[in-house]
């Protein structure tokens, strides 16, 4: 066993449909132990759609969806858990066509963040799709939503207004602004 900071052992106490629940013994960098309570998630994808990328101030394919945890509706891009065996570019190109209907020509990484890693091991890895060909959704039966083409800096103002709420989405259109279509 090492002595540098990590976990000493785990024990399950819940597992779900979408998270796990461990209670972990951890030594942490000062040597001192301690029990943290972790959700162990399989990790996301999300995907900026750009409708229209070529332009000055490019429309992007925003999603208005149902989200019961923050108690009413969500500006979002197009997301979700990776299945077992799924990469994440698989998962954001099939994330986009269930949620969307839209394929793309090119999907490219941005990024991948942590979401809360104060209590989760969830990633999401983030992508911009451009080259949109249009087809039909295959939305799960809890996903209510509505599709809500937005112009790139009326996005970014929603941001700044805090009508976008969703940490995935602010980062993923702040990202996209600033180092892929500046």
């Amino acid at each position: 066993m090492s002595d540098g900071p990590g976990q000493i052992s785990s024990t399950r106490a819940y597992s779900g449909r979408v998270i796990s629940l461990d209670v972990d013994e951890v030594r942490f960098p000062d040597g001192s132990t301690g029990s943290l309570e972790m959700i162990r998630h399989p990790g996301a994808s999300a995907i900026v759609p750009l409708l229209t990328p070529e332009a000055d101030d490019p429309e992007v394919l925003l999603i208005r969806q149902y989200r019961y945890a923050a108690d009413g509706y969500l500006f979002e891009v197009p997301a979700g858990r990776l299945d077992a065996g799924e990469s994440p570019l698989e998962c954001a190109k099939r994330e986009l066509r269930e949620e969307t209907g839209y394929s793309a020509a090119r999907v490219e990484p941005l990024f991948t963040m942590f979401t809360t890693p104060g209590f989760t091991d969830e990633k999401i890895h983030l992508f911009l799709a451009t080259g949109l060909v249009a087809g039909e959704s295959a939305r799960e039966a809890d996903e209510f939503m509505e599709l809500v083409p937005t112009k790139l800096s009326r996005a970014l103002s929603m941001i700044e207004r805090g009508e976008i709420q969703d940490a995935k989405t602010a980062l993923a259109l702040l990202y996209a602004a600033a180092f892929r279509l500046n």
